[in-house]
């Protein structure tokens, strides 16, 4: 029987049914899967990679390829969107559905201004001329709360921040009054702060225009915070389905308990540093003064991104770096791995002074030095296997021949980060993102490093994955000794890992110390902003931290 399209919902799914045909065979991704959005509801749909919950948000537009085939009714705001045509689907995205997407800089191109593409789908759909198109651009941009939007309106989106981006892609969105908003992991890459931000203008959003939202995530604090309602979905299904603060209280499914259970919090566990990161040993990393430039433009003035700091990591230590996008922290990362210059100060890496150094100096130490990169399906040759990607080092530093000759040594590899060895012969794009982040480790850990750089190596995986690759980091860190920095917006992660922790802020060190004494007892006003700013999976909880995060926002002005 078809839902009723007088139904008032802003959405209606019923037995909707997607299968992709691939070359391997039919892949059902989505099975009998019923659901439904109220006007002004904010309903969550959360579970693991593949699960199914970014191709149900994505067939309400129908943007799903051509390989799919969806079976099962889909009503937006009234409409049936099953079996609609290109043409009528165009018009209805936008107008009666939009989609935050995960990653702002994909979805702005960068050769145009934010005035321009925020401009164009106004202009797409024919209800505004050049010079209306612009000033309701301007409007959308002061709306979400960029500053200046009259000039601002005229820049390019590299010239904005990643929260600044990402509420200029909400304006794109909202641009034409949809009464449905799709946020496919709309914090993921964000900052605690900036995070708070964007929670903060999506639910007055809400309250102000009506606007219902179907938002995507694997992140249980978002989903605390911002939802009304959580769907549940595992291998397509949906397996449980309750009001928020009923599903966090007392959660139905064994699968939903698992979900819960793997959410990293604060918990202030002081970990002792091991025996050889005693203060006799000689640090892996020690830098005084430290001072990193990018030189400026087109007549701009030189940026000084990292302002002199000290830091050391002992053998076996983890040190946690946390701080806002452009405090400096990827940007120390990259000192230390030798791709950004050193413009002042002292930094030793595996003793060798990096201002000044020549690369063929610090090539023989790169042996001795792994790099974890934040997502491992850019930093993967997707031409090459995994095989082929994780023996790379071992080739380039003559630890071996060939990927064939190295192959046992990868077969290794992929054992201790718990992957089958036969997924040695899958491309990049055959494995989750789990699985990616696994591979990516045991590429860093095939030389043996003395030093590992972590850059965000967790930050877009689900919470279960998340939580088993962060246990098997903390296993192979025990296991092998190496030194760590580890660079995260997560403080439960850092507190999960680190032994210490360094919070910056605009290039300088706030405060640092044991990380359960400075999670737990911070002295620094920015430090605790911090904390403040750090949703906790437990909806009752977070609505009384967010009342007193949004007094402090209202008294700092």
């Amino acid at each position: 029987m078809a839902p009723d399209a007088g139904s008032g919902l802003a959405v209606e799914i019923r037995d909707l049914d997607v299968t992709f045909s691939i070359d391997g065979g039919d892949v059902h991704a989505v099975r009998d899967v019923s659901l439904d959005v109220r006007p002004g509801e904010v309903l969550a749909i959360v579970g693991e990679s593949g699960s199914g919950k970014t191709v149900t948000a994505r067939s309400i537009l129908g943007l799903l390829p051509e390989t799919a085939t969806t079976r099962g009714a889909v009503i937006l705001d009234g409409t049936e969107v099953v079996g609609l045509s290109g043409e009528r689907l165009r018009e209805i995205r936008g107008t009666k559905a939009a989609m935050i997407f995960q990653e702002p800089s994909t979805a702005l191109n960068p050769v145009f201004t934010v005035g321009w593409q925020l401009a164009e789908g106004l202009r797409a759909h024919g209800a505004y001329s050049k010079k209306q198109a612009r000033a309701k651009a301007i409007e959308m941009l002061e709306r979400v709360g960029i500053p200046e939007p009259a000039r601002r309106v005229d820049d390019y989106p590299h010239q904005f921040s990643g929260g600044q981006k990402q509420r200029i892609v909400i304006a794109m969105a909202l641009a034409l009054g949809p009464s449905v908003l799709l946020a496919d992991e709309p914090t993921t890459a964000l900052d605690v702060t900036v995070q708070a931000e964007i929670l903060h203008l999506l639910r007055r959003l809400r309250d102000e225009t009506g606007t219902a939202i179907v938002l995507i995530t694997h992140n249980m604090g978002v989903v605390a915070d911002l939802a009304d309602r959580v769907a549940v979905m595992l291998n397509g299904e949906v397996v449980e389905t309750a009001p928020v603060v009923e599903l966090f209280a007392a959660p139905q499914h064994e699968y939903t308990k698992r979900l819960l259970a793997a959410v990293p919090r604060v918990q202030l566990v002081d970990r002792p540093l091991p025996a050889s990161a005693d203060a006799t040993a000689t640090p892996v990393v020690e830098a005084k003064g430290l001072v990193i430039e990018y030189p400026g433009r087109l007549g701009s003035p030189t940026f000084r991104a990292v302002q002199g700091i000290d830091l050391s990591i002992r053998p076996g230590e983890v040190l946690g770096l946390v701080g806002e996008s452009g405090s400096g922290k990827t940007t120390i990362g990259r000192a230390i791995a030798g791709l950004t210059p050193v413009a002042g100060g002292s930094l030793r890496v595996l003793d060798t002074e990096m201002n000044g150094v020549r690369e063929r100096q610090f090539r023989r130490r790169r042996k001795d030095l792994g790099f974890v990169f934040q997502d491992p399906a850019t930093s993967f040759n997707p031409l090459l296997t995994i095989a082929q990607c994780v023996a790379e080092p071992l080739i380039v530093h003559g630890g071996a021949r060939s990927a064939a000759d190295a192959r046992d040594k990868v077969d290794e590899l992929l054992e201790a980060v718990q992957l089958p060895k036969a997924y040695g012969d899958r491309f990049p794009h055959e494995l989750s993102g789990g699985q990616r982040q696994r591979a990516s480790l045991a590429r860093a850990l095939a030389l043996d490093p003395k030093l590992l750089v972590a850059d965000e190596p967790t930050s877009a995986l689900d919470v279960s994955v998340q939580a088993r690759v962060l246990d098997l980091f903390a296993e192979l860190q025990d296991r092998f000794g190496f030194a760590t920095l580890f660079i995260t917006h997560d403080l439960a992660v850092v507190d999960m890992l680190a032994h210490r922790v360094i919070v910056l802020h605009q290039g300088r060190i706030a405060e640092e110390g044991p990380t359960a004494e400075v999670l737990g007892n911070p002295h620094d006003d920015y430090t605790r902003r911090l904390i403040a700013s750090l949703p906790v999976p437990d909806p009752t909880l977070q609505a009384e931290r967010r009342e007193a995060w949004r007094a402090e926002q209202a008294q700092r002005g």
